[in-house]
């Protein structure tokens, strides 16, 4: 060969190592050439992303996790929340729907507990909101030949209304004889206003009279001297405040409450109203007192003096100065008391409030809306929000669930690791060991130690022991699949090789022989994630897991066994059903696309 030849070739080898070094290695590598040189991982990635069901499921997987960890980090829970009038709302936001033919032609509008009245300037009913009280009464089976109504006044779940005749009409929920009129009031002709609240009505007559009726022994109500002076009344679920004709206001209950120890030296009073617990009034002058057991933002001072009239919620007020603008305060789980900007830009002639809901009608008889319109997925028997309890049970599942297979893939990857490597009587010793925990019967064995010990510790201890037993109890499998996979990596070269130099044997097993099965791990351990979830929730579900209040997606459905929930109450067992379903399948098809991506050859054998 020719000095010039060689010469060349010395130069091509040389430009070649360079572009291998410092330029594109693609161009230098054939397509075969470069799939011998893609990493493990690389491989793995890429036979996963190919596979569309697992895609499709990580994303699904992604979406509920960030959900349930973004949504309680944003929004509390509090554990001790009750509220019997929101119980078994049906799911929506349609509680301040008001119909577009009342827009612009309003009179009068009366707040319920889920549900809203109106009444035209025509004389024409309107009920919106959630009006089914139970499967026999709908609130919208409004009384015919009614005439032209004045007056409407909505109470927990049933309407009262007053035409322009001075004739009752009543509908909804009979069950304590509140829609049953008295039959002195049949020939009364003489009523100034109407009332409704929870399971009781009254009317207050010209000459000052109050007719009261429904459950009275829950509604404390003793006129006493005072009937035939009254002017007008206010209500909650307890007791009656009055106001007399000469602006006192008295209390009209045979028992003291807080909300009936009348604040003196007020003056004379206009306008009077109640919330749950407090009672609050509007002087002459335009001052507002507000007296009882006051909680929450109700405890600060409100200092108005030009208020004209007062309207109250279930934990609020809200109130109509004389320059037309609209101030409320209380409680602001719904944003009841954040009165939008538009109404103060507006001329608001009249304010309606009732439990968590306001409307402001403006001088063209339109209204204004806001607190609460509904809920997503609807509330459980306490009036709970299913939404927030899902997005705070799935935080906890989860939880749960990550934890005990955290303790499962660790106890499991010291004992197979240790019992593969050595083999032996340590093997057998350890296989027998994990034989027997695996013969235990699983869940009533975690139901016995569920029952025995958890009634002794805390709530949040209990949670512990729970992720304890669930990791403790499912480990016999880990053990036994990362025992497969260190027999068959022992005796390859590089285990000689670091048996060779003097490497100890710990550091073979864990530094050496485990990372090289570790994919396999993570497919176990996926796949574990979401048996271990469902048996949270079978726990749960069944009594022995995480206790009420505290939500997981199993106690959730735990509430949910009855036939007529079921029937009746839907929402509250399948909203759960899917975020559990719908974690666990995706959990479990991630698993699956691991497993066939770390081996693409399974599919075939």
């Amino acid at each position: 060969m020719s000095k010039e030849k060689k010469t060349k070739k010395s130069k091509r080898t040389h430009i070649s190592l360079l572009g291998m070094l410092f330029g594109n290695r693609n161009k230098q590598l054939s397509f075969l050439e470069e799939e011998q040189l893609q990493s493990p991982i690389r491989t793995i990635i890429k036979n996963f992303v190919a596979n569309k069901v697992a895609m499709v499921s990580l994303i699904i997987f992604l979406a509920i996790f960030l959900s349930v960890l973004i949504y309680p980090a944003v929004n509390e829970i509090n554990l001790s929340y009750q509220e019997q009038t929101q119980q078994n709302i049906s799911p929506g936001r349609n509680m301040m729907k008001v119909p577009d033919k009342l827009q612009g032609n309003i009179k009068e509008i009366s707040v319920g507990s889920k549900f809203s009245v109106g009444v035209s300037n025509d004389g024409e009913v309107f009920v919106w909101g959630k009006t089914k009280i139970s499967k026999l009464v709908d609130l919208k089976d409004i009384p015919e030949n009614m005439g032209k109504v004045v007056q409407v006044a909505a109470g927990t779940d049933h309407i009262l209304a007053l035409n322009d005749q001075g004739q009752l009409f009543a509908w909804g929920n009979k069950r304590n004889k509140q829609t049953t009129i008295p039959p002195e009031l049949k020939f009364e002709k003489n009523i100034k206003r109407i009332y409704s609240n929870y399971q009781s009505s009254a009317v207050v007559t010209e000459d000052g009279k109050v007719y009261f009726w429904g459950n009275t022994s829950i509604v404390d109500f003793k006129i006493g001297d005072y009937q035939g002076n009254i002017d007008k009344i206010a209500l909650n679920a307890q007791g009656v405040i009055g106001l007399t004709k000469d602006g006192e206001v008295v209390s009209l209950t045979s028992k003291e409450f807080s909300f009936s120890r009348i604040p003196e030296n007020m003056g004379k009073v206009i306008d009077i109203a109640m919330t749950a617990q407090t009672s609050a009034a509007v002087a002459e002058d335009g001052k507002v007192y507000v007296w009882g057991n006051k909680t929450g933002d109700l405890e600060k001072e409100i200092n108005i003096d030009n208020a004209v009239s007062i309207q109250s919620g279930r934990y609020h007020y809200t109130v109509l100065l004389d320059n037309g603008d609209v101030v409320s305060w209380g409680h602001n789980d719904f944003g009841q008391a954040s009165v939008p900007t538009k109404v103060n830009k507006a001329n608001i002639k009249a304010v309606y409030s009732g439990y968590y809901q306001n409307y402001a009608i403006t001088d063209k008889d339109n209204a204004i809306t806001w607190g609460l319109k509904g809920y997503l997925l609807g509330t459980d028997g306490y009036g709970r929000d299913i939404l927030n309890r899902i997005m705070h049970g799935g935080r906890m599942t989860m939880l749960i669930g990550a934890i005990a297979i955290i303790i499962s893939i660790t106890i499991g990857v010291i004992v197979g690791g240790v019992s593969g490597y050595f083999g032996g009587k340590v093997d057998m010793i350890l296989m027998r060991v994990a034989e027997i925990v695996a013969a235990l019967p699983f869940l009533p064995f975690a139901m016995i130690l569920s029952t025995i010990i958890g009634n002794k510790i805390s709530e949040s201890q209990r949670i512990a022991l729970i992720m304890v037993i669930l990791g403790v109890l499912r480990w016999p499998s880990d053990a036994r699949l990362v025992r497969a996979q260190v027999l068959s990596e022992r005796n390859k070269e590089f285990v000689t090789a670091a048996r060779a130099v003097g490497v100890k044997q710990k550091s073979i097993i864990f530094r050496h022989i485990i990372p090289n099965v570790i994919s396999v791990i993570i497919v176990s351990a996926t796949l574990g994630f979401a048996g271990a979830m469902l048996t949270e929730s079978g726990l749960s579900f069944l009594g022995f897991g995480v206790n009420e209040p505290r939500p997981t997606w199993g106690n959730m459905l735990n509430g949910s066994q009855s036939s007529k929930i079921i029937l009746e109450y839907w929402w509250r067992w399948v909203f759960p059903s899917i975020a559990l379903g719908l974690a666990t399948i995706s959990i479990n098809l991630i698993g699956d696309g691991l497993r066939d991506a770390v081996d693409p050859k399974a599919n075939e054998r």
